[in-house]
């Protein structure tokens, strides 16, 4: 199938999933290279500035950008069915394992920059609101009598898959048995007061009054206390370590995997760390507004879990939790009745 679809059917494409796309797909003037940029909900401002830092390197001079961000799972699906793209950002490995599958991002992605394709980490957090009225300090509480809790729907939104493993998660780390995590993730669910189709739509449902505390990434919390909005947020004892995979497509200009490649600069990464991002490279270090403690904005949690350890990777955290028909979230989301 070719990378390129004509600009009418791309944006219907764009209009029937309700991304959102901002940008050209020309430079300006019709000179130069645009790089068609896909991404999940959650890092535009932190783009908005690595783009501008990139456009002032030697590989990016007469670059522009044209941009579409949704739900991580709907970018992906997009792409693959036809959706200009060269610079994929998406919140889970098995986003980008689609686009390899589909012939359309090399196989050997994770290991053309040296980092795992894993441009910026988050861990999952709690946001409640300001004061924290309900006195929310973990993840058992999440399931106590007349709390409600926000968080993307796991069948479209990436960022909901990290969340919900983390539910889980937690409950193994305390010693509990997988019968045991089930059982909360089943009360997890039944506490959903409002599940939107991404991380960031879940955190405007939550800002405009929609339950108690909203299952989010750190780094949207802290942009959101960037922004004014009345909240606080709580890294709960254990949780999960987001990483989010950064690959150029096959047919990508140069400029493209340039920019990739960017990414990894401290220029970058400090970009990342200003939008509440935890840099994937040492030494990057500085305040973050929004934080917690702006000096020490990225505590370490008594347990920290990680995809690959404690749940095997991402196709086999997918085909346990996430399968269509079989998966542990998939078959509790059917009988909580919240799956659509």
């Amino acid at each position: 199938m070719s990378k390129k679809l004509t600009t009418a059917v791309a944006a219907t494409l764009v209009g029937a999933l309700g991304l959102t796309a901002c940008g050209s797909s020309d430079a300006a003037g019709g000179k130069g290279t645009t790089i068609d940029l896909v991404a999940y909900s959650t890092p535009q401002t932190a783009f908005t500035s690595i783009e501008k830092a990139f456009e002032k390197t030697p590989a990016g001079k007469d670059v522009k950008f044209s941009e579409s961000y949704g739900p991580s799972g709907d970018q992906s699906r997009a792409v693959e069915g036809g959706q200009p793209a060269d610079f994929v950002n998406f919140s889970l490995e098995s986003d980008v394992t689609r686009l390899v599958d589909a012939k359309l991002v090399d196989s050997d992605w994770k290991t053309q920059t040296g980092h795992d394709g894993i441009v910026a980490d988050s861990v999952v957090v709690l946001v409640v609101r300001k004061g924290n009225p309900k006195k929310i300090t973990g993840w058992d509480d999440l399931v106590k009598p007349g709390i409600g809790i926000v968080t993307p729907n796991p069948a479209s939104s990436g960022g909901a898959r990290w969340n919900t493993l983390a539910a889980y998660g937690h409950v193994l780390a305390n010693g509990g048995t997988e019968a045991d995590a089930k059982k909360y993730l089943t009360e997890y669910f039944k506490h959903a007061v409002s599940l939107p189709g991404s991380a960031r739509d879940a955190l405007t449902s939550f800002t405009s009054g929609n339950g108690d505390v909203l299952v989010s990434y750190e780094n949207e919390a802290i942009l959101a206390k960037q922004k004014g909005e009345d909240i606080d947020y709580i890294v709960p004892d254990q949780t999960l370590l987001i990483e989010t995979p950064a690959a150029v497509t096959k047919d990508a200009p140069k400029a493209a995997a340039d920019f990739r490649d960017f990414l990894f600069t401290p220029e970058a990464q400090k970009d990342f760390l200003a939008s509440g991002y935890r840099p994937v490279i040492d030494g990057i270090t500085g305040e973050v507004q929004g934080a917690n403690d702006p000096a020490n904005p990225f505590p370490t949690p008594k347990k920290l879990l990680t995809i690959a350890k404690d749940f095997g990777g991402w196709d086999a955290a997918k085909d346990k939790f996430f399968d269509e028909e079989n998966g542990i979230v998939t078959k509790i989301q059917i009988a909580t009745g919240t799956s659509e």
